[in-house]
This record gives C-alpha cells, structure tokens and sequence, in this order.
C-alpha cells in the first residue's frame, strides 16, 4: 500500500464489534473519502509532471524548428547553398531520430495513442520509464526537423508513460495504473494544446476505458488535465494559437456550414484511407529504402524548407507554411494574401506529406497535421463562398474558424473533443453553433461512408502483428472498439 497510508488501518480498527451501525457506515464512508482524496493528489502530481514534460517538449522543440530555420536565413543570397545545408540538417536529425526508436524503443513509433488505448484494454505492455525519455529526445529531433507531424501525439504517449511511473511509484493496484495511464494521457493532450476539457473529454469519447468506479476515476482524470495545464503554464507561457475573435454568423448561414462539414467528412474518410495505406506500403520496405527512410525523407523536408512565399520576404522561413507541425500554417492562413491557388497547392503538398511523414513510422502525431489541412481546406470554401455570399458569410475567417476541428473530428470520430479542442485554442466561442454544425456534420459524413475511426484503424494494425493475447482480453478489445466504431 502507499506509504502513509496507515492512517486507514487505524480508521479500520477503530470500528469495533460494538460499534452502532450508523457509526461503522460512517467510518467506511470516511475511509473511502481518505483513499479516493489521496488517490486525486497522486492524478494530479501525475498531471503536473506531464505538463511540465510537455511544456518542456514543446519549448524545445520550437527552439530547435526555430534555430534551424533563422540559420538558414544566413544564406538566402545562395539558394544552392541554403537548400545543401536545410537537406544535411534535416535529414541527419530525422535518421538520428529513427535509429533511437528503432534501437531503444520501437513501441514509441507513430503518435502513441494506439499503444496507449492497446495498455488500457490490456493486450499491450507499456514500459514508461523507456519510453518518456526515448519519446522526448526522439520527438525532438523529428518534430525539429520540420516533419510534417504534431507534438500533442508523443505528449500523450508520453504522460501515459508518466501515469504508470507513478503507479508504480506508490504501489498501486493494476487499477489504479490504469486509471493513472488514462489520466495523465488527457494531461498530455491538455499540455499539448492548453486545452484542460479537450484532455478530459478525449479520454471519455476516444479511449472510454472501462474503469471499476467510473465517478472516481474521471474525477482524476479531471485532477490530471487541469495541472497538466498548470505545468505547462510554469514552462511556457504562450497561446498556442493567436487568431482573430469573430462574430457569431447570421443563422440563415446554417447550410454553408453544413456544405462544409460534408466536404471535411469525405475529406476525413481519405485521410484515413491514405494514412492506413501508406503504413502499409512503406512497413513493407526493405534494405536500404527501410535504414535510410529517415535521411530520405529528412532531406525532402530540409528542401521544401527553402521554398519561397511572397508574403514571408521579411522574414522567408520562421513562419514557414510547408513544414512544421501546423500552428505555423494556420496563423499563416488566415492572415497571409495569397492567391486561392497558393492554398489548395500548400493543401495538397501537406496533406501527402503528413501521410509520407507518418506512414514511415516517425515519431509524431496527427492532431496538429489535421487542423492545418482543415484549416486551410475551409479557408478555401471560405474565400469562394465569401465572394458569392458576404451577407451570409461576412468573413471568409467565420468558416475558417468552424472547418478546423472538422477534419480532426472526420477522421478521429470524436466530436465533442473535436468542438473543445477548436474553442479552447482559438478562443472563438460565438462560433461555437457554426462548429458545431460543422464538426457533427462531418462526422455523420465520414460514418455514412463507411471508414472506421484512425486510431481504431491503428490499435487494430498493431495488434494484427502482436502475438495472440487471452480471449478475454481480445473479446474486450473487439467489444470497445466495436463500441467506438
């Protein structure tokens, strides 16, 4: 049991034979109040620690992206010589990256919520104490190379790698470990993103685990995403997101949003179809395309880095459209003038490079890829419908706005999250009707199409290759995702 915890033993003993009734109910009342209070702190120290991880990986990372970029602006006067240093640079940090994972950690490929969702139905191991610091320098070097992946992946990866140390840490039962896992996983998407009811509410839609006490286990998975932001706070102090607030729209633009989330549902059903599609196509390498994939790939990042955009020519690379994560991207988006044309060539390049960056089993996530396409396949809506409709559609940023999330939501099949994720990091809560109607909207679309959920895609690609498990195990693994589908 957990150190201190002896207290409950005398509050055990202290109900005695004689002992009314009334007075036993209560001491057992006051005795559980002690654990599940104890265990709250334990989901918060877990949370803190994985804001302060998160926030900590999220500066490094932007100290890196941002440090190789102004380098390059020491040479834009050669373009030869810019593009030989951004390809050296970016590839030797991608290959890097890759023979860490390979070598140390393989289970820390991808984003990490397949293996995280994999541990909390028990059909896969989770070692955290490899795979926090493994996660952490490897996400480093690839997420700072300029590949096309997000960092709010390997922040959940690596807060469920959090939760089981402490569990440990205190001797918890399997349990609580689980219920610590879950906790400190929201924590890391509400470290990721600033996003504490986006964290608790991706635990609920997308992992739902089944816990033995539903209210108390939620309760700390509350505990953990709010200090996780706290942490994060104390590190890095910054909106991940700084964007225009908007007026709500009139409501006879309903059906604009409508059009919207449709096209985003199909949108989302490609998505998923490409990404399962590549994984496939690149794990079946072999030789030298398989060891040197990263410097490969590295290298396509490290030239696409040095492509030029008009409205950068102050400052040509540091918000750099093509690479990065996406938080770039979309501040880019929405401010920059460029031609209609620009953007569905940017949608078009970023959208195969998220699926070429992911399907080579880097480190990285997809939710921050995902918001980037969305946002700049509305934006082109946006400016069509804009020009048609302004009385409806007084600025082309309102449906920009509500088409964010929507990708996300196509393709993760989780809605809610999806709607508080938007909100909590644009702060746009007018629109919150518009995205609704959007995000719901796409969801329907992506469903009636017949795509199952990514990360339902992913669990079950993972444990296609896993050897056989219990068939209680695999009973409730197909039942929870059968639930989700």
């Amino acid at each position: 049991m957990i150190k201190g915890f002896s207290i409950l033993s005398c509050v055990h003993q202290s109900v005695t034979p004689e002992t009314s009734p009334n007075e036993a109910f209560n001491w057992r009342l006051r005795e559980a109040s002690i654990k599940l209070n104890r265990f709250g702190v334990w989901a918060a120290l877990a949370g803190f620690l994985t804001g302060l991880i998160g926030g900590g990986f999220r500066r490094l990372v932007d100290q890196v992206m941002n440090t190789r970029l102004l380098f390059l602006n020491s040479f834009t006067n050669s373009f030869l010589i810019e593009a030989l240093i951004s390809i050296l640079f970016s590839s030797v940090m991608v290959f890097l990256g890759f023979w860490l994972m390979r070598r140390l950690a393989p289970e820390t490929n991808g984003s990490g919520i397949p293996q995280i969702e994999g541990f909390l139905d028990g059909n896969l191991s989770l070692r955290g104490k490899r795979i926090v610091p493994v996660k952490f320098v490897t996400g480093i070097l690839i997420l700072g190379s300029g590949m096309i992946l997000g960092r709010e992946g390997p922040t959940i990866q690596m807060g469920g790698g959090i939760g089981q140390l402490v569990g440990e840490q205190i001797r918890g039962n399997k349990e609580q470990i689980r219920i610590l896992v879950a906790a400190s996983s929201g924590a890391g998407l509400a470290a990721a993103f600033m996003a504490p009811l986006a964290g608790i509410f991706f635990v609920i839609e997308e992992m739902h685990p089944r816990f033995q006490n539903p209210v108390s286990a939620y309760r700390a998975v509350a505990f953990a995403c709010i200090m996780a932001v706290i942490g994060s706070k104390l590190v890095i102090d910054e909106p991940v997101l700084e964007l225009k607030i908007y007026d709500a729209p009139p409501l006879a633009s309903a059906w604009i949003f409508v059009l919207l989330g449709i096209s985003l549902g199909c949108l989302g059903y490609l998505f998923n179809q490409g990404l399962i599609a590549s994984l496939n196509f690149l794990g079946r390498l072999q030789g030298h395309w398989h060891r040197l994939m990263g410097l490969y790939i590295g290298g396509l990042v490290g030239l696409l880095s040095c492509i030029y955009f008009p409205t950068l020519a102050n400052y040509p690379h540091f918000e750099h459209p093509i690479v990065g994560g996406g938080e770039r991207t979309i501040v880019w988006s929405l401010t920059a003038d460029e031609p209609t044309l620009i953007l569905g060539g940017l949608l078009i390049l970023r959208f195969g490079l998220t699926l070429l960056c992911y399907g080579s089993g880097s480190p990285g996530g997809i939710f921050a890829p995902l918001l980037s396409i969305g946002t700049l396949f509305s934006q082109g809506m946006a400016r069509l419908f804009h020009s048609y409709f302004p009385e409806w559609l007084p600025e082309p940023g309102l449906l920009t706005i509500a088409g964010m999330g929507g990708l996300v939501a196509a393709t993760v099949r989780a809605p809610l999250t999806a709607i508080l994720l938007t909100l909590e990091i644009t702060g746009n809560y007018k629109l919150t009707i518009p995205l609704m109607i959007t995000i719901l909207t796409a969801v329907i679309m992506a469903h009636q199409l017949g795509g199952k959920p990514i990360y339902t895609s992913l669990l079950e690609r993972i444990l296609s290759n896993q050897p056989k498990v219990s068939q209680d195990n695999h009973s409730a693994t197909r039942s929870r995702i059968g639930n989700r589908e």
